[in-house]
């Protein structure tokens, strides 16, 4: 008798055959989800994406200070990937004449000032994260990296691509949790039935680990419905080093 092993499956007590994958990830933010948010991983046994940058947080400290060690190593420990985000969130502006970049820093000593890199400066700051977060968890961080807002131009993605990281985005409409949107037009109930209604096998679906300005939290009100909705469709979660777009680049 021939047995046929199912490629993928969700992890529980009967496992099941699996429809399709989620890849969810999340990008740093304020924080004050951060918690919540890696509890409701926990108690469905999911393993997630992470893209870190150095970010201001609801503590008055930042995302990749020694304070945020416990949490990252945490994370690490239970099998999390792990990407960059730029370290003091650097946003592209556009690709200068001269193959230079210019650039816009949120955070950090030259936050939002208008800068000129040149693409080694570009990967320069990818890899400070790479060292940070290396020195916060002992860990290394996966070769990925997304652009802060997934803003890209040929020339930035060339630098990106130069320094070792392979750039990842989020899937169009449903793929974007809408965390960053205005509750009072996008309440949590809307963009909980957009991403169940429209997620689809291979998709990946991007959230924060906390927005300023978002009055009606996503997090505690969707996360956990999501997953469970999720589930019961027959799909399965995997991080990004199963994808098969990066799985090859580890």
């Amino acid at each position: 008798m021939t047995v046929v092993v199912p490629l993928h499956v969700i992890a529980g007590p009967a496992d099941v055959t699996c429809k399709g994958t989620i890849y969810m990830t999340f990008d740093t933010g304020s924080q004050s989800q951060a918690d919540h948010i890696a509890s409701t991983l926990n108690k469905h046994r999911i393993k997630a994406t992470f893209f870190l940058a150095n970010e201001k947080t609801v503590n008055g400290d930042y995302s990749l200070d020694p304070s945020w060690a416990p949490y990252w190593k945490a994370r690490v420990a239970e099998g999390h990937a792990f990407g960059t985000h730029t370290f003091d969130h650097v946003y592209v502006q556009r690709d200068l004449p001269d193959g230079r970049l210019a650039m816009k820093p949120q955070f950090g000593p030259n936050a939002g000032k208008q800068q000129v890199w040149t693409a080694q400066q570009y990967c320069n700051e990818l890899r400070r994260v790479e060292q940070r977060f290396t020195e916060l968890t002992g860990a290394r961080l996966d070769p990925l990296w997304r652009a802060p807002g997934g803003r890209l131009t040929p020339g930035l993605r060339a630098a990106g691509e130069a320094c070792g990281y392979a750039h990842v985005g989020w899937t169009d409409g449903a793929g974007f949790s809408g965390d960053e949107l205005p509750s009072e037009t996008w309440p949590n109930s809307r963009l909980l039935q957009r991403a169940l209604n429209g997620l689809k096998d291979g998709d990946i679906f991007v959230a924060h680990l906390g927005i300023w300005s978002r009055k009606d939290p996503w997090a505690p009100a969707v996360l956990d419905p999501l997953i469970t909705g999720l589930k019961e469709k027959g799909f399965c979660f995997a991080t990004l080093r199963d994808h098969p777009a990066y799985h090859r680049k580890r």
